[in-house]
């Protein structure tokens, strides 16, 4: 078992602090380790692999990515919060990690280029929600958890947007690996994307009190 990556530095007043979503994240990439080092091998005709965290948050998942499953890749982030962008910087520095690792505060993917994503990792705001906060609230609050944990309908919101875009921006080879609570019903999901041509796997799940969470595979 791989340790899991320091945050002590982390103010969490702004940034949402790693939880059982996180941590199952974590030990799902590491049992995906094989496969992702395997299809990954061989640079020299595929080109490193890029590496993109949507919703950073803490920076955890990508510096445990770094760190422990493909060191030799490139990494960028995004997040919409200002704060959770510094602050995975920080968490890669504070956990040897890589110069190859840039952060663009944006919201979702707005400004990445088509087929340029090897591995996609996304810990999204899955919570149902009615009403979502404003960006433009958030700016004059400076209050950005919303964002890391309202997904609006069926906590989908975020989410379908991303799969939409998948075909966009991931290359041939291109991973994905996404997280969902079971009021996002993810069996329905998985069945959409098999009929869009995509091979999705659950890779695993965890019943954390009154949720059960999983997170699914999804490759061409």
């Amino acid at each position: 078992m791989f340790p899991t990556p320091s945050t002590s530095h982390v103010d969490y007043d702004q940034v949402y602090e790693p939880s059982e979503d996180s941590f199952l994240f974590l030990d799902l990439l590491q049992e995906e380790r094989s496969f992702i080092q395997e299809r990954f091998s061989d640079s020299s005709k595929l080109g490193i692999p890029t590496v993109l965290e949507l919703g950073l948050g803490s920076g955890i998942i990508t510096t445990f990515f770094h760190n422990y499953i493909l060191p030799q890749a490139l990494f960028l982030g995004t997040d919409v919060n200002p704060h959770a962008c510094k602050t995975a910087l920080e968490t890669s520095r504070a956990n040897n990690g890589t110069r190859y690792f840039d952060v663009l505060r944006t919201n979702i993917w707005d400004g990445l280029r088509p087929n340029t994503v090897d591995v996609l990792l996304f810990n999204p705001p899955y919570v149902p929600a009615d009403n979502l906060g404003s960006y433009e609230s958030s700016i004059k609050s400076d209050d950005w958890l919303d964002f890391a944990l309202l997904g609006g309908e069926d906590g989908m919101q975020v989410t379908k947007i991303v799969l939409d875009q998948l075909d966009f921006v991931m290359r041939d080879r291109g991973v994905a690996y996404i997280l969902f609570c079971f009021r996002n019903k993810p069996e329905e999901v998985a069945k959409a994307m098999t009929d869009r041509g995509w091979s999705v796997k659950k890779i695993g799940e965890r019943k954390i009190r009154w949720e059960i969470l999983s997170i699914w595979r999804f490759s061409r």
